[in-house]
C-alpha cells in the first residue's frame, strides 16, 4: 500500500474540506499548514516518508497563500538533500471567483513538484462542458492540471459545491491508483 500525504493551507476552511476530500479518495494522511506557514518535525517526516505528495492550497491574489509559500521555501531542505525526487506529485486549490486566476496556483505547485524532481498526476477527469452541464457535476471548472473548486467568498465551507468535492475525491482515488501502478 502506497503513502500518500496531503500537505495545505487552508485559510478559510473550504480548502481545507477540500483537502479531506483528496485524502478520503486516496486513503492519505492530512498534514495541515498552520496560520503561520510551519509544520512539524513529525510532519516533515511524513513527507520524506511518503510515496506520493498531494499539495494544495487557496488561490489568493492569482497564487497560493504566503504560509503555503513559507512550507515551500522551507522545503528547500529536503531539495538538496533529494529526499522527494521520484515521488508522485499533485495539487488542488480553490478560489472565491470561478476562475479567480487557480491555474497560476495549479502551475506554482506543479513547478515546486518538478525542482524537487517529482512526477505529476492530474485529474484525468472529462469537463462538463456541454450546454447540460450542472454546476455540481464532476470537473465543472474543466481543470487537467489539478483539481480545481470554487467557493463564494460568503459561503461557508459547507456550502461547497457537491460536484467540486466529488471531483477532488476521484482526483485523490486516481492519485491512489497511480501509486499503486507504478509501485510508489
Amino acid at each position: 500500500m502506497s503513502k500518500i500525504a496531503v500537505v495545505f493551507h487552508s485559510g478559510y476552511g473550504h480548502t481545507q474540506r477540500m483537502a479531506r476530500a483528496v485524502a478520503e479518495g486516496a486513503g492519505a494522511q492530512l498534514i495541515a499548514i498552520d496560520a503561520e506557514g510551519n509544520i512539524t518535525d513529525a510532519d516533515w517526516a511524513t513527507l520524506d516518508a511518503a510515496d506520493a505528495i498531494v499539495m494544495g492550497s487557496p488561490t489568493y491574489m492569482g497564487s497560493v497563500s504566503w504560509q503555503f509559500k513559507k512550507f515551500a521555501d522551507a522545503s528547500s531542505k529536503a531539495w538538496f538533500a533529494q529526499k522527494w525526487k521520484d515521488k508522485l506529485f499533485a495539487g488542488f486549490t480553490n478560489s472565491a471567483s470561478m476562475n479567480g486566476d487557480k491555474v497560476s496556483t495549479l502551475h506554482y505547485l506543479f513547478t515546486l513538484a518538478m525542482q524537487h524532481g517529482g512526477l505529476w498526476v492530474g485529474p484525468a477527469l472529462l469537463p462538463a462542458n456541454t450546454k447540460a452541464a450542472q454546476r455540481n457535476d464532476i470537473n465543472y471548472l474543466g481543470s487537467f492540471s489539478g483539481a480545481m473548486a470554487q467557493s463564494p467568498s460568503d459561503a461557508s465551507p459547507d456550502e461547497m459545491p457537491p460536484g467540486d468535492l466529488e471531483t477532488a475525491k476521484l482526483f485523490g482515488q486516481r492519485i491512489a491508483a497511480t501509486a499503486a501502478r507504478i509501485g510508489k
